[in-house]
């Protein structure tokens, strides 16, 4: 049997497809989600590292380093480091030191946001022309160290005067004076021939002698 369209039936059903369609609307409205603003929490205390791409004139580490340290200053041992790159790490590039050894590059995280690295272990962007920058003062000693003038006292021997020796002149040098005497010798026997006189008188007894004894 053949159901006949009846219009008052489709008249009573019209308010309530209004309201069917009236809670859905309020459904997508009060349903869809909320997009909710989530602020990130700084932290308190940071690592100074450089992680931005630089603009402008760059150095980066070079990759046979593992890591190299930034320095306060273009020396070894004038100025203490303060933070280290690693190899294939990139900073902005500021100045060079006078010598050329040295390159001032930006460093955030430290008192002026700069430091210095030995030229030789980084690579210089293409084309870079970076002005000569005049060295930071070297950081003074928090205290210098004395010593105590007693202490040292105690460990330093006395030094005992020596006393130079007296100069005593000598005596006077007496020299002898000889006197060259003369003496006459007019009367008086060579002693040459009283010897040759008394050896000819021993040779004539024993030749008398020689002479008795046959």
């Amino acid at each position: 049997m053949k159901e006949v369209w009846n219009p008052m039936r489709f008249t009573r059903s019209k308010p309530l497809l209004w309201l069917i369609l009236l809670l859905g609307i309020a459904g997508l409205m009060f349903g869809a989600p909320v997009s909710v603003v989530v602020q990130a929490q700084q932290p308190t205390g940071s690592i100074p590292t450089v992680t931005s791409t630089p603009l402008g004139p760059y150095i980066i580490v070079n990759l046979d380093q593992d890591q190299i340290n930034v320095r306060a200053g273009p020396s070894t041992y004038l100025y203490p480091p303060i933070g280290v790159l690693l190899g294939g790490q990139r900073a902005p590039a500021l100045g060079r030191s006078p010598g050329g050894d040295w390159i001032q590059i930006q460093y955030p995280g430290v008192p002026g946001s700069v430091g210095w690295v030995y030229a030789p272990l980084v690579s210089l962007s293409p084309g870079a022309n970076l002005p000569i920058v005049e060295p930071p003062p070297t950081p003074t000693p928090i205290a210098t160290p004395t010593i105590d003038p007693t202490l040292a006292a105690a460990f330093i021997a006395p030094a005992t005067p020596t006393r130079l020796p007296t100069f005593t002149p000598p005596p006077p040098l007496e020299i002898p004076t000889f006197t060259q005497t003369v003496e006459s010798r007019a009367g008086r026997v060579p002693m040459g021939l009283v010897i040759f006189g008394l050896g000819f008188l021993g040779l004539f007894g024993m030749f008398i002698s020689l002479l008795r004894g046959r």
